[in-house]
């Protein structure tokens, strides 16, 4: 992540920016995000940047930690409360995050069966960029929805191809589309 500057015809990459932590459920979805600082903070001054980088990454759950504790921040809706404090005996389990992610997104098991499929993965290791994540997953989920048509726009030289064959590749591995 980081800010494209464009003046005239020159282009350069801000400064690049980085989560501290991100927490996954299965190695393709991500779902929350964590800024940790030192003790010397306060438990909830990372938060802000928590937020902003769980905005980019389309992530539901933003932690801010000092190492004393947690700040949580659900920004599902689904959650009695937006943030609350929690001690470090109080984190919620890997389980009950992706629960909560399920019903935020709408999906019964036979979606997320789908949804929960991995990227293909070859020999050198590349993963997709995060704004591929997003448009693949963003994809796979409307799929599972029983969406038939979808735009995938992106710009020049951001992987279009790379990100339409990781789509096709979790439809085929999922069993939703018959090989050629």
């Amino acid at each position: 992540m980081g800010a494209i500057i464009v003046r005239r015809k020159m282009v350069a990459r801000g400064k690049r920016k980085r989560a501290d932590y991100l927490l996954y459920w299965k190695k393709s979805l991500p779902i929350a995000v964590v800024e940790a600082k030192d003790n010397t903070h306060g438990v909830g001054d990372g938060m802000q940047q928590a937020l902003a980088y769980a905005e980019v990454l389309d992530l539901p759950f933003a932690f801010s930690s000092n190492g004393d504790g947690f700040l949580f921040h659900d920004r599902t809706g689904n959650a009695g409360r937006v943030g609350v404090q929690l001690g470090l005996d109080e984190l919620p389990s890997p389980e009950e995050l992706w629960q909560r992610w399920r019903v935020w997104k709408g999906l019964d098991d036979a979606q997320t069966q789908l949804v929960e499929t991995p990227f293909h993965e070859d020999m050198s290791g590349k993963e997709p960029r995060y704004y591929q994540r997003i448009a693949i997953n963003r994809s796979i989920e409307a799929i599972s929805k029983g969406q038939k048509r979808l735009l995938l726009v992106m710009a020049t030289g951001t992987g279009k191809t790379y990100t339409a064959f990781q789509i096709i590749w979790r439809l085929w591995k999922a069993a939703k589309v018959r090989g050629c």
